[in-house]
């Protein structure tokens, strides 16, 4: 890549995007693409939309978030629809200020920070332009120019909505520089950017006694009174507080409810209105989304205290709870760790599965539901098959409990532990093992953990290890099937046979003697049971294996092996039971024989090739199973 031609394409770039012209050419150029004229929530809709959506059982899965934020898909899809869609469309909610609630690193800084970002790429694009007045310290929309009585009619002809007035700076300049001439008055094209302070405004809360409200709405600038004479003049007042530079964007409030009273006061105008007050002037218009974000604590120490009611009611709430998912939870912490500098040690398959685990355990809630528990719970969440429940069954549990997901252990913590595992020096590769022992070790110091929160997820710990114990045989047992892929595709041939003479009420021909035999029950019920298919469940699975055959049949492919998932599971794990006393004897003994070596080396070589296990961490899977089996 040559750096310095993609900086000259990126400089030549930003100098096609620069338009300037007259308010003239500006109403020419909304004749052709009135979306230029389109609000600061429409905006934020409009470049959320641009990324395109998924349909994913019944809910939309937004493009947009998909490569920061995970397992967060429902509280997206909710965010999304009720209030940019809603405020997009210049409904109530518009007037409302964004509050994300949740608990402490749960994605709300982040789905912010993803805002501000995708708001400066939209502004880039053709759909996404923005233009203001020239030499507006607002970036103000120049629709503004046009007289109050006139715009009934304009907006028809122009099929746009104009709302808000011009700021005192622009008043001022366009009876001094323009005299009134409109028409003539110079319209720029903007780039939204929060480094240089257009349409992006970010407040942070500080010292109450230090912080002045001139943050918020600009101050005035003492040096210039002597030359303009009054503090009503505009030229004599820094329209740069953060209200001001976010107009035509998004104003993030961080951690709002920490703020001052003062400061929230100028939020009830402007929420409602569209304006508030600065200085000596008339109320300046201003549009921008407002997003502020707190947690569960702080915004319920807010709505007891009545002063705040007004503040409240112009308020939407919306909840953002930690994932609940264990695969989008391993997604979290890849993410991380792939943003350090640790590359360079081996991370074992399924080491991030298992503080995952843990992780989501510690966020769910028992449901009331008869026979369930965690859990299960755990996996119907993550989108796995669970005996005896349903799809419904899980809306049921996802709707059981408002709070599920608003507390629990944060991946902050988590990936603090991982990381105390990883810089470990002279190590070359960290196992599931390695993550839950760093994890139990930093149980004492974390200051917020009680005692009994504690013991609980010392609990979850085991339970987090017996998950792993199990998907670790499942990686040998895959393996050792392997070398002996003849015997699994001949016990699957066998089953279908035997299903086949079942369903079909015949009898099968025994390849040897040929003689006629009932079909095999006992061979069949021994493969079926290895994947928890109950005895009454068991003509309902064999039919639709036969349905399925049938299906593959008619469109001319062939029914094999890799078909089925839950068959192929289970004449592995049926295999792996028949082969246990093999395995055990391969992987535990200390001086190996020459065909047990042979073997030993096969199952590593195809853990390394095909599931992602250095030669360290594959040693070591070998020797932890051998001990699995011999316990």
């Amino acid at each position: 890549m040559d750096i310095f031609k993609r900086i000259a394409e990126h400089r030549t770039e930003s100098e096609r995007l620069a338009w300037t012209g007259t308010f003239k050419e500006y109403v020419d150029l909304l004749r052709n693409d009135p979306a230029s004229a389109m609000t600061a929530h429409a905006r934020v809709y409009e470049m959320i939309a641009a990324h395109g959506f998924e349909e994913v059982n019944g809910h939309k899965r937004y493009k947009f978030f998909e490569k920061e934020l995970f397992g967060l898909d429902r509280a997206i899809e909710k965010l999304v629809e009720e209030y940019f869609h809603s405020a997009a469309k210049r409904l109530d909610v518009r007037k409302r200020i964004l509050l994300l609630m949740g608990p402490v690193s749960g994605g709300k800084s982040t789905l912010v920070t993803m805002l501000k970002r995708g708001l400066e790429q939209f502004a880039r694009s053709e759909r996404g332009a923005v233009y203001a007045i020239k030499g507006c310290p607002m970036h103000e929309e120049p629709l503004h120019l046009i007289p109050q009585e006139l715009r009934p009619e304009i907006e028809r002809e122009l099929g746009v909505r104009i709302e808000g007035n011009l700021c005192p700076s622009c008043q001022m300049r366009l009876k001094t520089e323009y005299h009134g001439d409109i028409e003539q008055v110079l319209v720029e094209r903007v780039i939204i950017s929060e480094e240089n302070r257009i349409g992006i405004g970010t407040f942070s809360p500080s010292d109450p006694k230090s912080q002045d409200i001139a943050d918020l709405t600009g101050s005035i600038d003492f040096s210039t009174i002597t030359e303009y004479g009054s503090e009503s003049d505009p030229r004599a007042y820094r329209f740069d507080g953060e209200l001001n530079k976010a107009n035509r964007g998004l104003m993030e409030f961080q951690e709002m409810l920490k703020c001052d009273e003062k400061f929230l006061w100028n939020l009830l105008s402007l929420t409602q209105e569209g304006n508030f007050k600065a200085g000596r002037f008339a109320l300046i218009s201003a549009d921008e989304l407002i997003v502020a974000h707190t947690n569960e604590a702080e915004y319920k120490t807010f709505i007891s205290n009545k002063k705040n009611e007004a503040l409240q009611s112009r308020m939407i709430v919306m909840p953002i709870p930690y994932n609940l998912k264990v695969t989008e939870e391993e997604k979290i912490y890849t993410k991380l760790i792939l943003q350090s500098d640790m590359g360079h040690v081996h991370i074992s398959p399924h080491a991030l599965r298992a503080a995952a685990i843990f992780s989501i355990l510690t966020r769910l809630k028992e449901s009331k539901k008869q026979g369930m528990d965690l859990v299960k719970k755990m996996r119907l969440y993550d989108g796995e098959e669970v005996e005896g429940y349903k799809e419904n069954d899980l809306k049921e549990m996802q709707t059981e409990f408002s709070e599920e997901g608003m507390s629990g252990v944060d991946p902050r913590y988590v990936i603090n532990r991982i990381s105390s595992a990883l810089i470990k020096q002279d190590l070359q590769c960290i196992n599931a093992l390695d993550v839950l022992r760093a994890i139990k070790d930093g149980l004492d110091q974390h200051a917020s953990i009680t005692k009994e929160e504690r013991e609980r997820y010392l609990n979850f710990i085991s339970v987090a290890r017996k998950e792993y114990d199990s998907l670790a045989k499942k990686e040998v047992q895959k393996a050792f099937v392997y070398s002996f892929e003849e015997s699994a595709k001949t016990l699957f041939e066998n089953y279908l046979d035997n299903i086949e003479a079942f369903c079909n009420w015949k009898k099968i021909r025994d390849p040897l003697t040929d003689e006629e035999m009932e079909p095999d029950e006992r061979l069949m019920r021994s493969i079926e049971e290895q994947i928890g298919v109950s005895d009454n469940a068991k003509k309902a699975f064999r039919e639709e294996i036969l349905i399925r055959l049938s299906s593959y049949s008619r469109k001319g492919r062939k029914f094999d092996y890799n078909s089925h998932d839950r068959l192929r599971e289970a004449i592995e794990k049926k295999l792996f039971t028949d082969l246990k006393d093999i395995v055990k004897i391969t992987t535990s003994t200390k001086t190996p024989d020459e065909n047990q070596l042979k073997r030993i080396n096969e199952v590593t070589a195809r853990l390394i090739d095909e599931h992602g296990y250095c030669s360290v961490c594959a040693n070591e899977l070998l020797r932890y199973v051998g001990s699995l089996l011999n316990r």
